[in-house]
């Protein structure tokens, strides 16, 4: 019997190549909870301690971008067209996919996304 391996997407082997100098992809995923990812953010950062340069987003109400072909495909031109030479990306959705200040009051929780509330969005840990 044939054990097939799985099949790792172009944006996680980038990913995992490392720091290959500037300018970085960023990639981070966002969802109304931590089992899809209904919004994907990818910027370009040219230097060190910079904000990104470059800001593009994508969204979706029906599928996990995070296993999106199409989805991966534009953001790997998007990576690509603006010359990054490294992509750093989150293992993980790492919060809300709502922006505070625009579609929920500063300082406040998001009301459609209550499971993000209080934790961490690097651990996915509460924090009290």
């Amino acid at each position: 019997m044939k054990i097939k391996r799985k099949r790792h997407s172009p944006l996680r082997k980038k990913a995992r190549r490392g720091f290959r100098g500037y300018p970085v992809a960023t990639i981070a995923f966002y969802g109304p909870d931590d089992t899809k990812a209904t919004k994907v953010a990818v910027g370009i950062v040219s230097r060190e301690d910079a904000d990104p340069d470059v800001l593009e987003r994508w969204f979706s109400e029906t599928e996990d971008l995070r296993y999106s072909a199409r989805i991966g495909e534009e953001i790997l031109r998007f990576i690509q067209g603006h010359g990054a030479k490294s992509v750093a990306m989150a293992d993980r959705i790492i919060g809300c996919p709502h922006e505070e200040g625009i579609d929920y009051p500063e300082g406040e929780v998001c009301p459609r996304c209550p499971i993000w509330a209080g934790r961490d969005r690097w651990t996915g840990d509460f924090i009290h």
